[in-house]
C-alpha cells in the first residue's frame, strides 16, 4: 500500500466521522450523473423523465465555471416537456447544512484522448464541489497547482463537459502542508509568462497562527456546515472580471466578527486589517451580508471615491446603479436611504455624498427628508475610518441616529502617539484615535502578520547621503535627488520591469522636480544618443475654484489643498503646462477642467506596467510618477515597486506611503524598495514599533530586508554549494561541464543549486545601496559572463527536464516531479524582442558602438534569458545568417527574420506532410485553423486523416506519430501561447 492510499483513506475515514456520506460506487461520470439526478429529484421534488434528464444536464453543464458558479448560487427555471416551467436549485441555498454531503475517490474521467483519475471529491447534493489532490512528496504548492492546471487543460477532463464543471475549490495537502484556492476560468487560472496564480491561501485561526496539518484542517474546513458556509458566504463572483475569489481566513474572521457584533447589538467596532490585505472586499461582503437582517432597516458601505480606480467604480456600480459616481447626486442616496425595496437595504455610497446628505447646512434640507430613518438601527461600514472628513460625518451620524452601529476598517489605526502629526510641511493637523470613534477592535491582521504570511513584501530603504554638502530642500538638494533618481531607477527597479512613485514636500517642489528632470534628461540626450530618457509624469489637484469634485478630492489632501491657496495661478499654468507635456508624450487629449480623467488615466498607466513591452511598448507607461500628497494611500498596482520620498512622514502616514510598494508577484519582485532623501531613519524607527508592536530589533527583523552584507553572505554560500555539488561529480564548476551530469537525479541537483544563486543575484541586482567594493565581490564571486553562461544552461536544461516532468507525470523520478523551475528568476525586462533587433542591426554595423556584441556575445545574451525562450533557436539560426559589413537596420532585420522563419516553417510542414503522406495544403489548413482560435480540436485531426482510409487502430497510432512531430512546431508558432486541449498529446 503506498502512503498516498494511506493518506486518501485517512481523510475519507475522517471525513466519514464529520458525517459525510461515502460513495464507494461513485466511480464514472455515469454514476456521479445519477446519483446527482437522484438528490436533484428528491431536493426539488420532481420525478423527470429520462429525456427531461437529459435536457437539464445539456442546461446546466457549462465549459464557463463563471457561469456555472452563478448557476450553483441561484434559483433557475427549466422548461417541462409538457412547457410547464420547473424552478429549482442544484443545492438547498437557504440553508447550505442541509444538503446531502458525500465523498467519493478514484473518479474516472474517460474520452478517446485521455483517462483521469481524482483523487476525492467532495459532493454537495450530488454536485461535485470541492477536489482535494493529495502528494506524498515535498512538493512545492506551485507545482501540485502547476498539476491540477495541467489537468484542467487536458481534453476531457470532466471540468468543462460535465459536472465537474461546478468545481468552487481546489485543496492540496501532503499531509503535513496544506493549501486551498478557488477554480477559475483559465484567463484566471493559469501560470502566466510570470509565474503568478490566484491567491492560494492556508488556513489560520483567529490569532492567524496556521494551521498546516490535512487532520486539523479537515475538521476545520470541511466539517459540512463550515463548507457550505464558505461556498455560499466567503466566496466572491467579481463580475467586471469574471473572476471567482475565495476568502483569506482573516477577512472572513472579520466579517463574522461584524456580523455577530451586529446581531448582538454590541455598539460599534473597528478592524485592523494591513494595507494590501484587501480590506475593501472584506468591508464591502461585510456589508453585503447583513441584507437578510431582519433587525436592520439599511446598511450603507462607505467609500471615498478618490481611492477607487475605474474598475473598483465598475464593480460597485453593477452592485448598485450610480452608487460611487456622480458625487453631488446626494438626492438619488437619499431616495434610496427611504426606499423600503430590499434591493436598497444595502446602499454603497462615497463619503463625500454622506456628508452632504447629513450637512445640516444643505440648502436642500436632505436631513428633514431622512426623518422616518432617525430611530431606526442603521449601520455605517467605512472602508477607510481615518479621512479628515470622518470626524464631522462621525458627529452627524450619532447625533442623527442615535441607534447606529458604526464599523470602520483601516491598515493604520490612530493611537495616542500618532494622533497628532505634521501632515502640512509647517502645521499640525489632529486626529482621534480609532477607539474614541469605534470603541474596539474586533479583529487584527498587522503588517507583520502579513509579511510573515508572504501576503505583502518587506522593505528594502536605502537612506541616501548626497556627496555634496546641501541643504534639505534648496535646489541644490533638488538637483542631487534628481540625479540620485536617474542614476538609480534602473536597478531599483529592475530595469524598469517595475515602476515609482516620487512622492514630494509641496506643489512647488513637485513643478520643480518635474522641471528639473526635463532639463536634466534633455542634457544626457544632447550627450549620449543611446540614452532613453525616463518617462516621468505629475499629477496634483489645482486650485478648486468652486469646482466640488476637486475640493472633495483635496478634503484627504491637506498639502495640496493648502499650497493651492497661494499663487493659485502659477500652479494651475503649471499643471496645465504637465497636461500638455503628457498628451503629447500618451497621444491623450486631456484638459485641467476634466482633472478627474487626468487622474483616472495617471492610475491606469500605472497600472499598465503589468504588460510586457512586447504587448504594451514602453512609450505608452510611466517610469516616475510625481506626486504630493495623492497616490500615497489607497492606490494599488503590483508592478510598483518603489518609493523616491522627498518629504517628511510621519507614523501612519509613512507606513501608507511606503506600503504601496509592497504587492506581491514573484520572485523577481522580493520586496519593496524605499528610497528616502531626507533624514528619516528616525520617523521610520517609531512608525515600525508603533504598527508591529515590537522592539526596533525585532521589527526590523520582520520588516526590512537583510542588509547587502547579509545577502551577499547568502549569495556566496549559495555559490560555493553550487561548487561543492559540481565538485562531487567528479566535475568542474563551469558552465560547459554542466552537460556532462549523468542522470536525471544530477541534473535536477544543478537545477536547485542554480535556482539558489539565481535568486540571491536577482535580490541584490535591486539594492540601491551597494558599495563598490561590495559590488565588486559580487562580480568576483561569479563573474558577469560566467553568470550568464550558467544562465542559458540552466535554461537548457530546465526545458528538458520540464518536458520530462510533464510527459511521465508521476512516473517520471522523484528528483524530477519535485521541481519547480521558477523560470521568471531568469526573466529580463531588459532582454526582450525589440532590444534583441536593436542589438542584431547593430552587430551588421561597421561601425563601432559601445552596445555592439560579437555573435557568440549576442547568442551568449540569448540564451541567458527565459523570456524568448521559444524563439532563441530561430534567432540564433538567423544571426547565423548574417555578415558584419552588409549593414541592416531594425526595419530590415524584423522583416528579414519573419521571411527567414517563415522559410524554416514552410520547410517542417512540407517534411512533416511527406514523412506523413498528408498534402502540404490540408496540413497547412489544419496548422490555421488552430492557430487562428488557438485550440486544438481532435475532430479535425480525425479530420485531416481521413484520406488515409485507416482502421480505428492504425488512425490512433497514425495520430500519435503525426502529432509527435507537430506539437514542438505548433509550440514554437505559438511563441510561448496556450494553446487549448494540446496537452493530450505533450
Amino acid at each position: 500500500m503506498t502512503k498516498e492510499q494511506q493518506i486518501e483513506e485517512e481523510l475519507i475515514e475522517r471525513l466519514s466521522d464529520l458525517k459525510y456520506t461515502y460513495r464507494k460506487d461513485i466511480r464514472t461520470k455515469s454514476a456521479l450523473e445519477l446519483n446527482f439526478r437522484q438528490k436533484f429529484e428528491a431536493l426539488n421534488r420532481v420525478k423527470l423523465t429520462d429525456a427531461e434528464f437529459d435536457k437539464l444536464l445539456t442546461e446546466i453543464i457549462n465549459p464557463d465555471v463563471f457561469k456555472s458558479s452563478n448557476h450553483l448560487r441561484k434559483r433557475n427555471t427549466f422548461i417541462r416537456e409538457d412547457d410547464t416551467p420547473l424552478h429549482y436549485t442544484l443545492v438547498n441555498i437557504k440553508d447550505w447544512c442541509k444538503n446531502d454531503f458525500e465523498v467519493i475517490n478514484q473518479l474516472r474521467m474517460n474520452t478517446e484522448n485521455s483517462n483521469h483519475r481524482y483523487d476525492v471529491i467532495l459532493l454537495i447534493n450530488g454536485v461535485p464541489v470541492v477536489q482535494i489532490e493529495l502528494k506524498t512528496l515535498e512538493i512545492s504548492p506551485n507545482r501540485a497547482m502547476q498539476q491540477i492546471v495541467n489537468y484542467k487543460n487536458d481534453i476531457g477532463n470532466g471540468y468543462t463537459n460535465s459536472l465537474m464543471c461546478f468545481m468552487q475549490l481546489f485543496i492540496v495537502s501532503n499531509q503535513s502542508r496544506t493549501f486551498y484556492f478557488s477554480n477559475n476560468n483559465n484567463k484566471h487560472f493559469a501560470f502566466n509568462a510570470d509565474e503568478q496564480f490566484l491567491p492560494v491561501y492556508k488556513l489560520a485561526r483567529k490569532n492567524n497562527s496556521k494551521i498546516d496539518g490535512l487532520e486539523e484542517f479537515t475538521d476545520k474546513f470541511l466539517s459540512k456546515c463550515t463548507l457550505g458556509e464558505m461556498i455560499s458566504r466567503y466566496m466572491v463572483l467579481v463580475e467586471t472580471e469574471q473572476k471567482i475569489l475565495v476568502m483569506r481566513p482573516y477577512q472572513i474572521y472579520a466579517v463574522k466578527a461584524i456580523v455577530d457584533c451586529i446581531e448582538q447589538d454590541r455598539g460599534n467596532g473597528y478592524i485592523w486589517h494591513t494595507t494590501g490585505s484587501g480590506k475593501t472586499l472584506t468591508s464591502f461582503k461585510a456589508s453585503t451580508l447583513l441584507k437578510d437582517n431582519d433587525d436592520i432597516e439599511k446598511c450603507l458601505f462607505v467609500v471615498d471615491r478618490k481611492d477607487l480606480d475605474r474598475q473598483t467604480r465598475e464593480e460597485f456600480n453593477k452592485f448598485q446603479e450610480g452608487s460611487v459616481e456622480e458625487n453631488t447626486n446626494t438626492k438619488t442616496l437619499v431616495k434610496r436611504m427611504l426606499s423600503t425595496d430590499y434591493a436598497d437595504k444595502v446602499i454603497v455610497t462615497t463619503i463625500q455624498k454622506l456628508g452632504l446628505a447629513l450637512d445640516t447646512k444643505n440648502d436642500k434640507n436632505y436631513i428633514e427628508h431622512l426623518e422616518p430613518l432617525k430611530n431606526k438601527r442603521v449601520v455605517f461600514i467605512f472602508d477607510e475610518c481615518h479621512r479628515s472628513q470622518f470626524g464631522e460625518n462621525h458627529k452627524a451620524i450619532v447625533e442623527f441616529f442615535p441607534k447606529a452601529q458604526l464599523f470602520g476598517f483601516t491598515g493604520t489605526p490612530i493611537f495616542e502617539e500618532n494622533s497628532s502629526y505634521k501632515t502640512i510641511e509647517g502645521e499640525t493637523a489632529s486626529y482621534k484615535t480609532t477607539e474614541d470613534v469605534f470603541q474596539k477592535e474586533l479583529h487584527a491582521y498587522t503588517i507583520t502578520n502579513a509579511i510573515e504570511d508572504k501576503n505583502v513584501l518587506r522593505f528594502h530603504i536605502d537612506y541616501f547621503k548626497p556627496e555634496e554638502k546641501v541643504t534639505v530642500g534648496d535646489d541644490l538638494h533638488k538637483l542631487a535627488v534628481a540625479k540620485a533618481i536617474i542614476d538609480k531607477h534602473d536597478k531599483a527597479t529592475h530595469y524598469k520591469r517595475f515602476n515609482a512613485v516620487f512622492a514630494t514636500a509641496s506643489i512647488n517642489d513637485a513643478i520643480q522636480y518635474y522641471e528639473t528632470f526635463k532639463k536634466l534628461q534633455a542634457e544626457k540626450v544632447k550627450e549620449n544618443e543611446d540614452y532613453k530618457p525616463l518617462q516621468i509624469a505629475c499629477v496634483f489637484s489645482p486650485p478648486a475654484e468652486g469646482n466640488k469634485d476637486i475640493q472633495q478630492i483635496q478634503e484627504d489632501l491637506p498639502q495640496e489643498k493648502a499650497d493651492n491657496t497661494v499663487e493659485p495661478n502659477k500652479k494651475k499654468e503649471a499643471l496645465n503646462t504637465i497636461i500638455a507635456d503628457y498628451n503629447t508624450q500618451y497621444n491623450t487629449n486631456h484638459r485641467i477642467n476634466d482633472f478627474d480623467l487626468y487622474y483616472q488615466d495617471v492610475q491606469q498607466r500605472i497600472k499598465d506596467q503589468k504588460y510586457t513591452n512586447a504587448d504594451y511598448a514602453h512609450k505608452n507607461k510611466i517610469d516616475v510618477m510625481i506626486v504630493v500628497d495623492m497616490l500615497l494611500t489607497g492606490f494599488d498596482s503590483k508592478y510598483l515597486n518603489t518609493l523616491y520620498v522627498d518629504k517628511n512622514l510621519k507614523y501612519h502616514g509613512l507606513i501608507q506611503a511606503y506600503s504601496r510598494t509592497n504587492r506581491v508577484i514573484n520572485d523577481t519582485k522580493p520586496y519593496g524598495n524605499i528610497l528616502v532623501f531626507r533624514d528619516q531613519e528616525e520617523e521610520v524607527n517609531k512608525a515600525m514599533i508603533r504598527f508591529s508592536g515590537a522592539k526596533i530589533e525585532k521589527a526590523k527583523e520582520i520588516w526590512l530586508v537583510d542588509a547587502a552584507p547579509k545577502v551577499i553572505a547568502k549569495y556566496k554560500d549559495a555559490v560555493v554549494k553550487l561548487n561543492q555539488f559540481m565538485q562531487a561529480k567528479g566535475l568542474d564548476c563551469s558552465p560547459s561541464e554542466v552537460s556532462n551530469l549523468k542522470g536525471d537525479e544530477a541534473r535536477a541537483g544543478f537545477i536547485n543549486a542554480f535556482k539558489e544563486v539565481q535568486r540571491y543575484k536577482t535580490q541584490l541586482d535591486q539594492y540601491t545601496d551597494l558599495q563598490e567594493k561590495q559590488t565588486e565581490t559580487i562580480e568576483a564571486l561569479l563573474p558577469e559572463d560566467d553568470l550568464r553562461s550558467f544562465k542559458s544552461v540552466y535554461i537548457d536544461t530546465a526545458k528538458r527536464l520540464q518536458a520530462e516532468q510533464s510527459k511521465k507525470g508521476n512516473k517520471a523520478s522523484e528528483d524530477v516531479q519535485q521541481l519547480d523551475f521558477e523560470f521568471v528568476l531568469f526573466s529580463s525586462a531588459v532582454i526582450d524582442y525589440d532590444y534583441i533587433i536593436g542589438l542584431i542591426a547593430k552587430y551588421t554595423q561597421d561601425k563601432p558602438s559601445k552596445h555592439k556584441m560579437t555573435r557568440e556575445e549576442l547568442i551568449n545574451l540569448l540564451g541567458s534569458s527565459s523570456n524568448l525562450m521559444d524563439e532563441r533557436e530561430g534567432i540564433i539560426a538567423y544571426i547565423n545568417t548574417l555578415e558584419v559589413g552588409n549593414a541592416l537596420n531594425e526595419k530590415e532585420i524584423r522583416l528579414g527574420y519573419q521571411k527567414f522563419k517563415d522559410e524554416i516553417s514552410a520547410k517542417e510542414i512540407q517534411d512533416i506532410a511527406d514523412k506523413h503522406s498528408l498534402t502540404e495544403d490540408s496540413l497547412n489548413a489544419f496548422i490555421y485553423e488552430i492557430m487562428n482560435r488557438m485550440i486544438f480540436d481532435g475532430e479535425k485531426l480525425t479530420d485531416l486523416l481521413e484520406p488515409l482510409e485507416l482502421g480505428w487502430k492504425d488512425r490512433r497510432v497514425k495520430e500519435l506519430a503525426l502529432m509527435e512531430d507537430l506539437v514542438p512546431l505548433l509550440n514554437k508558432i505559438a511563441l510561448g501561447r496556450e494553446i487549448v486541449g494540446l496537452n493530450a498529446y505533450e
